[in-house]
């Protein structure tokens, strides 16, 4: 009896979640998509996004964000920002922890989702992991966006993994894009995400989203030669955060 209650207020937390997702979308609908009309508008998208979008849905979802900082950033440059992957409350939580504007880089299926698609394909780098073209493209696109003082966000992992996997090997190409254009890495470790809303479907509920920003990583003595060890130093830090501090998450990767 109790866990067929419990399953029904997982499954209601989930229907609740997509309809904070879609609803935002269709009220600023006009706003949202005048802003996608040209690149040079994005700061001002970027801004719906995160204060009419992800905090409403952070919020709704009774998950209030507590980020710690070890450096801030600085509005005249741009980052590599980077965290672990683990659930969709990702998203919204980058969107919560940077004022700074930023791009997503991402998969292409995701273009799929009905509301979040349709904006995410005109705002995000899309790349195509399969496609050696589209993956070489990512780095164009993102010279692009950088000269317009945006910041580029990549999750290394590549996707979410398994849900027994603490944190997943990492992909080279947020180190080398960081290395090839001389940005520092901001390294992030997102505690609670799956805890709060993760891939299984009958999990979850509301709480806390811890964040903590670790202090930036420069690139600019760097050469493409250091890609690996410097994804391996980073990916070490996060991991590290992920399985000394009290998460939920067993230390097994």
């Amino acid at each position: 009896m109790l866990t067929g209650i419990k399953n029904i207020g997982h499954v209601l937390y989930r229907i609740w979640f997509y309809i904070l997702v879609a609803l935002p979308i269709i009220i600023f609908f006009p706003f949202l998509l005048i802003t996608t009309i040209s690149e040079k508008w994005y700061p001002q998208f970027f801004w719906l996004a995160r204060n009419l979008w992800a905090r409403p849905i952070l919020y709704g979802m009774g998950c209030p964000t507590r980020i710690q900082k070890e450096q801030k950033l600085h509005r005249s440059k741009s980052y590599m920002l980077v965290a672990n992957h683990t659930s969709m409350l990702d998203i919204m939580l980058m969107l919560r922890i940077s004022k700074n504007p930023f791009v997503f880089v991402g998969k292409k299926e995701l273009s799929k989702i009905p509301l979040f698609g349709f904006f995410y394909k005109r705002v995000c780098i899309m790349v195509d992991r399969g496609d050696t073209k589209s993956r070489t493209g990512v780095y164009r696109r993102a010279q692009r966006r950088l000269n317009q003082g945006l910041s580029i966000c990549i999750f290394p992992e590549g996707g979410v993994p398994e849900e027994h996997i603490v944190l997943d090997t990492f992909k080279d190409g947020a180190f080398k894009m960081a290395i090839a254009h001389n940005i520092p890495i901001v390294p992030m470790t997102f505690y609670d995400c799956k805890k709060r809303f993760s891939f299984t479907f009958l999990s979850g509920g509301p709480g806390k989203l811890r964040a903590k920003v670790h202090a930036f990583i420069e690139t600019e003595n760097l050469h493409e030669t250091d890609k690996s060890e410097l994804r391996e130093n980073v990916r070490d830090l996060i991991l590290n955060e992920l399985t000394t501090t009290k998460t939920g998450l067993k230390p097994k990767v």
